[in-house]
């Protein structure tokens, strides 16, 4: 599904995610009509050094008992990036870039000096240092954030919205046909983007779909829900 996404793709921007390889020829410079820039997702990095340092779960004997000490050294510098983070968040690009330029840049290059000494005393097989090379060999997109305040430190946001997609399917099995899947997305886009604007999305396709009949053409942008939500519905039965 993933690599369907990626071919069929035709936007440009900013794409933050794991090191999926589905997704590198949206990477890429000839790419039309433009390449997407890659963010790494700080996120995805830190499971990897917690799931070698989460002592709880090693208690309950799920995974080896040993705890790596230095995996649980590099959750606790990323923990501490994050906590900057957070006190950004919903501040505007420019704002978060001069921020985290000033306090989180020097925090994310003393990470870097430490892993980097780590991992030369340790073998390419050992599992900390697959860790460490997960972002070793991608600097470059891990640090973009630093410079743009578009990019967040991580896709959480992301990912929790799509959760309640991935449990639906669960339900729902299949949506029978790419052109169902098609509509499938469609929807939910429409559905999510009213939530974001604080608009009731039953509400609003509920009233949309009464108008738009009717509607003229020229004025279909006063029906999005960011310009929808600023009034409220025409009452069709006055």
């Amino acid at each position: 599904m993933r690599l369907r996404i990626a071919a069929a793709c035709d936007a440009a921007g900013i794409l933050q995610a794991d090191a999926y390889a589905g997704f590198n020829s949206l990477y890429a410079a000839d790419r039309k009509p433009g390449a997407i820039t890659e963010a790494g997702c700080w996120a995805h990095a830190r499971r990897k050094f917690f799931e070698l340092a989460d002592i709880a779960s090693k208690a309950r004997g799920k995974t080896s008992a040993v705890i790596s000490p230095i995996a649980f050294e590099a959750v606790r510098r990323i923990d501490a990036i994050f906590a900057l983070e957070r006190d950004i968040n919903g501040l505007s690009p420019e704002a978060r870039a001069a921020a985290r330029r000033r306090d989180i840049a020097p925090l994310v290059d003393d990470f870097i000096d430490w892993i980097t000494r780590e991992r030369a005393k340790l073998s390419r097989h050992n599992e900390v240092a697959k860790a460490m090379d997960y972002m070793l060999k991608r600097i470059a997109v891990f640090t973009r954030f630093l410079d743009d305040g578009r990019i967040c430190l991580s896709n959480n946001a992301a990912e929790r919205v799509l959760r309640g997609i991935a449990l639906g399917r669960k339900s729902w099995l299949f949506v029978g046909s790419d052109r169902g899947g098609e509509r499938a997305a469609l929807m939910l886009t429409l559905i999510h983007t009213a939530k974001l604007n604080d608009v009731d999305p039953q509400a609003w396709l509920a009233d949309v779909l009464a108008r738009i009949g009717d509607h003229k053409i020229t004025e279909l942008a006063a029906l999005l829900p960011w310009n929808w939500g600023r009034a409220p519905p025409v009452d069709r039965a006055a």
